[in-house]
């Protein structure tokens, strides 16, 4: 479902993402995580048809991103991990706006829209606007607005930022559904609980290269960990430990 080959990204002469290879299969959530500078976000924005990459390839359900942008695009979903939206329109018209955008029919829209909203406990807060909402509130949305249109694959940079207990109990939830129904999930954070407890496998980034990729049980076998956590196995790979 996604196939990253080779992917390299250089900003001038600093190499941000280094010949990454990667194959994440249908139905799989899967965790990407690293130090801060270690590629990550780069590597989405790639994905996603946001920013070129200096050489590689990106194959999503088949689709090359490079050749096909817009044809990639309308079966994905990006989540930034701060949520840029029009702040003088109210969450039922964002959603629209974006409905549009991605031609979600006329006769569709509305019940779509409402769903989501009932499903993100935005329901009562549909006709106001997004300048009122919290910084949760507009993460929720952004994440509402992205499902809009059915996506087989949702790539999302640091969805649980600026949720409460309740919001990321909440995405956690519906992340893992949509994977059940066959949506891949590609997701970035550093909230290294989440990825141990959500993802199928988790790539560890560092540097600009993948350094270890597989199960928590998997990544724990690569450097002998008998007890511990993903912090621990994370900390030894990327030489942050004691």
């Amino acid at each position: 479902m996604i196939e990253l080959t080779d992917l390299t990204k250089m900003y001038g002469r600093t190499l941000a993402v280094d010949h990454l290879n990667l194959t994440v299969e249908k139905g799989e959530l899967f965790g990407f995580i690293g130090p801060n500078g270690a590629g990550k976000t780069t590597t989405l924005r790639m994905m996603a048809g946001i920013i070129g990459a200096t050489a590689g390839a990106i194959s999503l359900a088949g689709i090359d991103v490079a050749k096909y942008p817009e044809k990639a695009k309308k079966m994905t979903a990006f989540i930034p991990d701060r949520p840029f939206l029009y702040e003088k329109l109210t969450g039922m018209e964002f959603l629209g706006f974006i409905g549009d955008l991605y031609g979600v029919a006329e006769n569709e829209f509305s019940a779509r829209a409402k769903e989501l909203l009932q499903r993100f406990s935005l329901c009562d807060w549909g006709d106001h606007l997004i300048e009122s909402y919290s910084h949760g509130m507009k993460q929720r949305l952004i994440i509402a607005s992205a499902l809009l249109h059915d996506p087989e694959i949702i790539i999302v940079d640091e969805p649980m930022v600026g949720l409460d207990p309740a919001g990321i109990r909440l995405v956690k939830n519906i992340f893992r559904g949509l994977a059940d129904q066959g949506v891949t999930i590609f997701m970035s954070t550093h909230t290294l609980e989440i990825a141990e407890d959500l993802c199928d496998r988790i790539g560890i980034i560092h540097q600009g290269r993948m350094i270890a990729l597989g199960t928590t049980g998997d990544l724990k076998g690569t450097v002998r960990l008998s007890e511990g956590d993903l912090e621990e196995v994370f900390l030894r790979l990327t030489g942050k430990g004691d």
